[in-house]
């Protein structure tokens, strides 16, 4: 069934722009409550959905920018979800998971899923994963109106920063906001090791190295995308870019 629930005034319509919506996606109506009742408390516009179809329709209906997806949902998981969604349109997802499970996390990052949180896990946590994706969106938005000059080019590896987009030996791969911004910062300083708690800091505007398990599958999915070969794993430290040697 779904769960819907609107702003403090009962309507989204009326929304001032500056305030940001966000869909919740969750079956547990105890756990979709004390999200709802926290980011409502930080300033957002909130609604939820308790299960796969009714989340798809109201995704397409409210237009928000930030979803947070259950993967265990009723009527069909939260990777389809995110599959549907984001074939409507970009949209930032924070996904939640019951299962301490890599391989959930990995199939989430490569249906388009941004970040990814273990239960349980702290509401303060939570609503600072929001605020850092959203300031990602914003980020990314200024980088593409005032993008940097030319291709960074890495032997087979191209990355347009203009038009964020990646290119292995001429072909086009896709990847997500993340990916994008995380290979950006390994390739700033090509065969430098970068810590993890760096990384997360970089990149995820995160200090907490209760994180760092966030930036190793993120790692791990752009290996897939882009060549194991390609990220050298120093163990202990972090991960490097690796460049043909000149």
């Amino acid at each position: 069934m779904e769960q819907t629930h609107t702003s403090h005034n009962g309507t989204a319509a009326a929304t001032p722009g500056a305030q940001r919506r966000v869909l919740v996606v969750e079956d547990d109506a105890t756990i979709v409550d004390a999200i709802a009742t926290r980011l409502r408390a930080e300033g957002f516009l909130v609604q939820t959905a308790g299960d796969g179809p009714a989340a798809v329709d109201t995704a397409e209906a409210w237009q928000p920018d930030l979803l947070i997806l259950d993967i265990m949902l009723p009527g069909f998981d939260g990777l389809e979800v995110c599959r549907r969604v984001q074939a409507q349109r970009p949209v930032p997802v924070l996904m939640l998971t019951a299962r301490d499970d890599e391989t959930d996390m990995l199939v989430g990052l490569g249906v388009g899923a941004d970040d990814y949180m273990t239960k349980p896990f702290s509401m303060r946590e939570l609503a600072a994963r929001v605020h850092v994706l959203l300031r990602r969106v914003e980020r990314a938005a200024l980088a593409a109106a005032t993008p940097r000059s030319g291709i960074l080019r890495l032997g087979e590896l191209e990355i347009d920063h203009a038009q964020r987009r990646v290119r292995v030996k001429s072909e086009d791969v896709h990847l997500t906001p993340t990916e994008f911004d995380l290979l950006v910062c390994l390739a700033n300083t090509p065969r430098a090791v970068l810590s993890r708690e760096q990384l997360l800091a970089e990149v995820w505007d995160w200090a907490d190295a209760s994180g760092t398990r966030t930036v190793d599958s993120h790692i791990k999915a752009l290996r897939r995308k882009i060549g194991a070969e390609r990220i050298r794993t120093v163990h202990g430290v972090g991960y490097a870019l690796e460049t043909p040697t000149p």
